[in-house]
């Protein structure tokens, strides 16, 4: 789902926007949505906007028009945050985002680099090394932290100057997670994301077959997926001192949306035949633990 000004008869106020874009998070981003409500109003107002576009530029990737009109999308949403605040958008999105960079120092430009990363995915890239990867990870994910950070913001953050590298490991970290999560679902997709030279070396060709069940051979890549799973982990462990740079409000969100990812890391980890044959998902409640347990101050940061 996208927030479109389609048929609008007049430009939203950004009270209007800023709903409209909190309503999309709360019924589209099954994850963040646990973290995003613990902030105070207006990070909160701003980091929905932030996913609203997040979410826009995903849809193009994802959707079914073809590759030519996807391009055509990406070119669009790039022209529209160079010139974001210049231009009298009426699409309650834009109308937000301009509203939120006036008053946090978010780094716009990571838009583009995200606009990049699914572009790659509308070229069908793969990935030749775990290196290549991680850069593909950086454009669609890292950029995420990025963007967060910048609506975080602390003074501690802000005199830190490893705080962006720090915030763009944890969603590299994020991304591995979501990679191992969704193999079969992108392979059936026709998208192939872990690193070919891993794959080769581990023996590894990856298939479906008529049940929709994941094969590679089986003991091989089983074992890949759970020490992939063990690496995504090293990732979150430089990824979530970001949570010490933060204030108590910003630090519980950022712990509640990372830690519910880490969760789901770890039961990879521990039972990777879980991926085989479905999409993994953690329970509402155990999404709920991990937000209650962030805000009480007790994040998700060492291994279960």
């Amino acid at each position: 789902m996208s927030i479109s000004a389609a048929g609008a008869s007049r430009r939203p106020t950004v009270a209007e926007a800023y709903a409209s874009c909190e309503a999309l998070t709360r019924e589209a981003a099954r994850n963040f949505s646990y973290g995003i409500r613990l902030l105070p109003p207006d990070k909160r107002g701003a980091l929905s906007a932030v996913y609203a576009l997040s979410r826009r530029l995903d849809d193009i990737g994802d959707g079914d028009l073809p590759d030519e009109e996807k391009l055509a999308g990406l070119a669009g949403v790039r022209a529209e945050v160079h010139g974001l605040g210049e231009n009298s958008s009426d699409d309650p999105v834009y109308v937000a985002l301009a509203d939120a960079a006036r008053r946090f120092p978010i780094p716009l430009e990571a838009f583009i680099e995200l606009a990049d990363g699914v572009e790659s995915d509308v070229h069908g890239t793969t990935y030749e090394t775990f290196d290549d990867m991680v850069g593909y990870c950086r454009l669609v994910a890292g950029t995420i932290g990025r963007l967060s950070l910048g609506i975080f913001g602390t003074e501690a953050a802000a005199n830190n100057r490893s705080a962006p590298a720090i915030a763009d490991a944890l969603g590299v970290a994020l991304q591995q997670t979501n990679i191992l999560r969704d193999v079969r679902e992108d392979l059936i997709g026709g998208r192939i994301y872990l690193p070919a030279q891993e794959l080769k070396a581990a023996g590894i060709e990856l298939s479906v077959d008529a049940s929709g069940h994941l094969g590679g051979p089986p003991v091989a890549l089983l074992g890949y997926l759970r020490s992939s799973a063990q690496r995504a982990e090293d990732w979150y462990a430089r990824g979530m001192v970001l949570l010490d740079l933060l204030d108590r409000r910003s630090a519980a969100c950022c712990g509640a949306m990372a830690g519910i990812y880490l969760r789901l890391n770890r039961r990879i980890k521990n039972d990777p035949s879980a991926v085989l044959d479905r999409r993994l998902a953690l329970p509402g409640w155990q999404k709920a633990v991990v937000a209650a347990r962030s805000l009480a101050g007790r994040p998700e940061t060492s291994a279960a």
